[in-house]
This record gives C-alpha cells, structure tokens and sequence, in this order.
C-alpha cells in the first residue's frame, strides 16, 4: 500500500528506502537464497550500509532511534523480497532488544553500536527442545561460582545462532521457581564450553540459519548477565511483547508478495478464451486476499504505534497483530498457489516459496495457539 495518511515523513522515507533496496537489489537473489540456503551476506550489508539495522538502536548507541512502527514498514518491504533475508533482520531486532532494555551502559556501549553499524549480528535464545510454549520450563541452567555462571546443558531453535556476534541466551539458575529462576546471559562465539549444533532443514526460510547451542561447563563473566539473576523471564516477555508486530509485518510482506503475483497471474493466465481474472471465482479470490492483507498491516501498525507510544502493555495488540497477519500469509499463500493452479505447485514461479516461507510466522515468536492464549488471558484477566 503506497498511501498511508499517518506515516511521519521520517517513516515514509524509511519505508521508501527498504523498498527500493527490497526490489531492486534483495528480490532478484531470493530464489538462490531458497533453493542453496546460502546466507544472505550481502543482502544484510546492504541494509546496514543504509543505516537499516540499527532502526530500533537509541541515537546514543549510533542507532536511529525511529521505533517500532518504522521498524515494521522496513521489514514488510524485506519480506516481500525474501523472508529469509528478513528473518535475520527481524532477529537483529529481537536480539537486541534485551540489551536496549535491561543492559548495563558498558553492556550497551559494547554490543549496541555494532549492531547497529551491521559489524555484528544478534540472536535470542529462549527455547529448548523439551521447553517451546512453556519457556519457563527450561532446563538450561546455570550455577554461579565466584565471578562466572557454569552453564551446562543445550538450547533449540536459534535464528542466526551459528552467525551472531551476540546472542542474549536465557537459562535457569533456580529450577524450582521456573519463571521467577530464569536469568538472562550475553554469550559470545568463541567461549571454552559453547558450540553451535548443526543447520537444521526446514520448510523455509532456508538463507536463515537456525541452530542448535550446547553448553559444557562454559564459564560466563557475572557482567555478562542482563538485568538481575531471575528477572530472564520478564526481559524475554517484554522482548516478545515489543518483536511480535515485526513478525506480523513480515508476514504481511509475504502475504503482499503472494496477492501481488497472484494479482499478476490472473490478468495473463487465459482460459476460455478470456484472462481468469474476468471469472468472478477469481475475483473474490483476490478481494478476500487483499482485505486480508491490508486490515493484517493496520493491525500490525496499531500495536507499534502502541509501542511507540509507551503505553503500559500492549501484549493483547502484539498477540494480535503477530496471529492474524500470520495467519493471513498463510491463507493468502496458499490461495495464491491455488490460482496459479499447477504452476503454482512449481519453482517456476515464486508462490510456492511464499506458502512455505510464510508458515513459519504462526509458529516462531510464540506459536499462534499461544497468542491466542494471551489475547484471552488479556480479555478475561485471572479467572
């Protein structure tokens, strides 16, 4: 959507220039991202380069301070070109997060400046293989000794693990008071104890790595906890509540891609005589898609401009807008495959990597039946 009356200039521009850097130089590379799982090296220093990865970064740390709404319209732009690439700038946002809020001036000092520049790329990481939905339930822990935290154990399902120049990893260091035992530690590449598991195949998003971490008696500086030992748990929600609407706005980057190629097919494709696009089963097709698409990027734009706001919790309006524009690329995507008819089953046009790209925004960031669980728990409070 070109117009939208309540951007700022500064928003406008930002977008503008995620789009043309989207389309010009990240869209033709998105298929031999898809279909090697190369990293996007380069796709990542171009937005550095135009100062696009530290949007969220305070001006002090050499960021751009421009919020989450401004973050959103960047990361729509990206995603339409290739979600992979995005995935990883979503996670320069996710991952930094924690430091912005609960870091310390020389922790900001240190990691903050070289995320936003591009030098380093951050990663977050909550989840185990047997600790997902329930993220207190982690058993990842940590016994502190001195001046160090002993971390034994692994964690799962790291976006961009195995190229982060710091990861924001959460652990326990009381079992027994789950939430209220979970600590947040900043682990660097390189320390004695600390190794990244293997690639994993996934359905999509295959320019983005997602790793394993293990952990073997690796030793961790006390200055390199966030915040106080056991407030982890309240650092990763507050991460999720403030990164959830960029993972809607990705989401509605795919499902625009999606309606746009379908949009396009249907005005070529000819059948009886007369493009599909006359057949009115295609055009409701298409009407539905797009009402989807654009009442999934008002959501997405009213729970950041809540963030931007300071309002004191906008956990019900990021569950939202992550749900619902998530679940809204994967329905558009899968209708888009469902016009294109057997092409669309096909590599030979782009849809087919939509339908796969987009499933995975209903499961990462908290899983669609889990932010279905806080919109209730938000409505109905403390039953």
């Amino acid at each position: 959507m070109n117009q939208l009356y309540y951007l700022t200039d500064e928003q406008r521009a930002i977008r503008d220039l995620a789009r043309e850097i989207a389309r010009e130089r990240i869209a033709p590379l998105a298929t031999h991202v898809d279909e090697t799982g190369e990293y996007p090296h380069e796709q990542l220093k171009l937005l550095a380069q135009q100062g696009l990865m530290g949007l969220h970064v305070p001006e002090a740390y050499g960021g751009a301070a421009a919020g989450s709404l401004a973050f959103c319209l960047a990361a729509e732009e990206v995603a339409w070109a290739c979600a992979a690439t995005a995935t990883i700038f979503l996670v320069q946002n996710l991952g930094g997060y924690p430091i912005v809020f609960a870091g310390t001036e020389a922790q900001k000092r240190r990691y903050l400046p070289r995320i936003a520049s591009g030098e380093i790329t951050a990663a977050f990481s909550l989840s185990e293989s047997g600790s997902g939905s329930d993220a207190a339930g982690m058993q990842c822990a940590a016994v502190r000794k001195g001046d160090r935290y002993v971390v034994n154990g692994s964690k799962m399902w790291v976006t961009n693990g195995s190229h982060a120049g710091v990861i924001t990893v959460f652990v326990t260091t009381n079992r027994s008071q789950r939430a209220k035992g979970v600590t947040a530690l900043l682990i660097e590449p390189g320390l004695k104890g600390f190794s990244v598991g293997k690639n994993e195949r996934k359905l999509g998003i295959h320019g983005s790595p997602t790793v394993a971490l293990h952990f073997s008696d690796c030793e961790i500086p006390v200055e390199n906890r966030l915040g106080e030992e056991g407030e982890g748990f309240k650092i990763a929600m507050r991460t999720l509540e403030h990164s959830r609407p960029t993972i809607g706005a990705q989401a509605v980057g795919i499902g625009q891609a999606a309606l746009d190629a379908a949009t396009a097919y249907a005005k070529e494709r000819r059948a009886f005589e007369q493009p599909i696009a006359a057949f009115q089963g295609i055009q409701f097709m298409l009407a539905d898609m797009a009402m989807a698409v654009h009442a999934s990027r008002l959501v997405v734009h009213h729970a950041a401009s809540l963030i931007d706001h300071g309002v004191p919790s906008a956990a019900m309006e990021s569950s939202i807008a992550k749900c619902m524009a998530s679940d809204t690329a994967m329905k558009v995507a899968t209708d888009a495959v469902q016009i294109l008819g057997g092409y669309g089953y096909t590599r030979e046009f782009p849809v087919e990597r939509y339908m796969r790209d987009a499933k995975i925004t209903q499961i990462y960031g908290g899983t669609n039946q889990i932010q279905r669980l806080v919109i209730a728990q938000q409505l109905l409070g403390k039953l």
